[in-house]
């Protein structure tokens, strides 16, 4: 089960352990064909993900929150450590909802045939909006979870 973690007004933290090794965990996270099977929930029919997966490279997902229309996120890497870690940069576009630019690490501990992941997304406007991401997250690590536990 994934929790949210809300450590400050302008930070999140989500852990989870995953039944898979590190390397597959670390490769959903930065492959296109499979970060679009879990990032945003699974909730598009045909989603799109870009992935220029190099310090100063940049990616762009689509998502879809409930009860709202397809909106895309993008960000530059900023930190690629295989398959220990990742920093990134994340902003909405083709949504209202502006969080302007926020940063997500995540690292990926190796626990064997399992990896626990650890992200932090940070530098949030405000309390309403690391509440949604918390909502969000939590869903696409569910997804993840049956994407890569399988």
């Amino acid at each position: 089960m994934t929790v949210p973690i809300f450590e400050s007004d302008m930070t999140l933290k989500v852990k989870r352990v995953f039944q898979a090794p590190r390397e597959r965990v670390f490769a959903a996270w930065t492959e296109p064909d499979l970060l679009k099977r879990w990032l945003g929930g699974g909730t598009i029919p045909d989603p799109v993900a870009e992935v220029d997966l190099r310090v100063g490279g940049q990616y762009r997902v689509q998502l879809k929150a409930q009860d709202s229309p397809i909106f895309w996120v993008k960000g530059t890497y900023q930190e690629i450590t295989p398959p220990e870690r990742l920093v990134y940069t994340w902003q909405f576009e083709g949504t209202e909802m502006d969080t302007g630019e926020t940063l997500v690490t995540v690292d990926f501990i190796d626990l064997g045939k399992s990896t626990e992941v650890v992200m932090l997304h940070e530098r949030f406007p405000s309390n309403e909006l690391r509440n949604l991401h918390g909502e969000g997250w939590t869903q696409s690590f569910e997804c993840l979870a049956e994407f890569v536990d399988g």
